[in-house]
């Protein structure tokens, strides 16, 4: 007898590149530390993430290991905006056009992106240093969640969650046991922070109490398999988690409850980190694929009902 499960097979999609780092740009032969601490030296011309659309159109992203800011415009040219002395992970924009980045080197940092002038925004917790800051999300009142990923892992599961208010600056710890914390988004009612455990190869589910703190925190998808784990995580407009399993070069679309209605295929390497919706009506996905310096994208057909969530920069998530 036929297996039968209890809810439809994902529809498989294929990206195609939308751009890519060009070859200008690329440090081919050149050493760097991030490289010799995460790649055991072996050299890497650079290693994209954190793609996040302004309100023109156009798609940010970072390059780790040399420092670097890069924005495409909507044809996909590509133009670097800033290099500094940093590691660069998350990337998201701020209702005015800032940029705030998460930097694993330097806490919470932000752009000018007129000028392209790095500076510090959150150094530390109460002078004590992060761990090793990794992305970081919005919510609509301005407030910044970000992880604190560092080294953790399974044998190591002390990773933080923080949420931050620039405004005030409050700053608050909402977890700090967790095997490698990565990408996070809120969901629409902003009731549920969802979070990518990467060296669990999981996404947890983290429920915000009225008093701001976690309470029940649970396992929402559990994945196997692959080099890596959850990286980069975005929101539908249908309450939706979409996840990028880096190291298997897919990207998960999945509705409410977690139950996965699509699975987006790399024609490029193994290593999608990140995704942000955008184009026409926030249908199509644009991901970092890191192994190849690519940036994928794919349209989502009307009849499957995906589109991003509006994103605290009036952007798509």
């Amino acid at each position: 007898m036929a297996a039968t499960y209890p809810f439809p097979e994902p529809v498989v999609l294929d990206a195609e590149v939308f751009t890519e780092l060009p070859e200008t740009h690329r440090r081919a032969g050149v050493s760097s530390y991030w490289a010799e601490r995460n790649r055991h030296g072996q050299p890497v011309d650079s290693f994209l993430e954190g793609p996040s659309f302004d309100r023109e159109g156009n798609l940010w992203f970072v390059d780790i290991p040399f420092g670097r800011i890069f924005r495409a415009g909507p044809k996909g040219a590509v133009q670097q905006i800033a290099e500094y002395d940093g590691q660069p992970n998350g990337l998201k924009i701020h209702e005015d056009g800032r940029v705030f980045i998460a930097d694993f080197q330097n806490g919470i940092m932000q752009i000018d992106p007129v000028s392209g002038h790095v500076s510090h925004a959150l150094r530390d917790c109460d002078t004590e240093g992060f761990k090793g800051c990794n992305d970081l999300h919005f919510s609509r009142d301005g407030a910044v969640y970000f992880t604190d990923q560092g080294q953790t892992g399974l044998q190591d599961p002390t990773g933080r969650v923080y949420k931050w208010q620039p405004e005030t600056g409050a700053l608050t710890c909402l977890i700090d046991k967790v095997p490698s914390p990565n990408g996070l988004v809120l969901d629409i009612n902003e009731h549920v922070l969802y979070l990518a455990v990467t060296r669990a190869n999981a996404v947890w589910r983290l429920p915000l109490s009225q008093s701001g703190r976690v309470n029940k925190a649970g396992l929402f998808i559990q994945f196997s398999g692959g080099r890596a784990g959850p990286d980069g995580l975005a929101l539908t407009a249908q309450n939706g988690v979409v996840v990028c399993q880096t190291g298997m070069g897919l990207v998960w679309v999945h509705d409410a409850l977690g139950r996965p209605i699509a699975v987006v295929r790399s024609p490029r390497g193994l290593g999608t980190t990140n995704c942000a919706f955008g184009g026409e009506e926030g249908r199509t996905l644009f991901i970092t694929e890191s192994d190849s310096g690519s940036i994928l994208k794919v349209e989502f057909p009307r009849e499957l009902q995906i589109s991003g969530a509006p994103m605290f920069s009036g952007a798509c998530g």
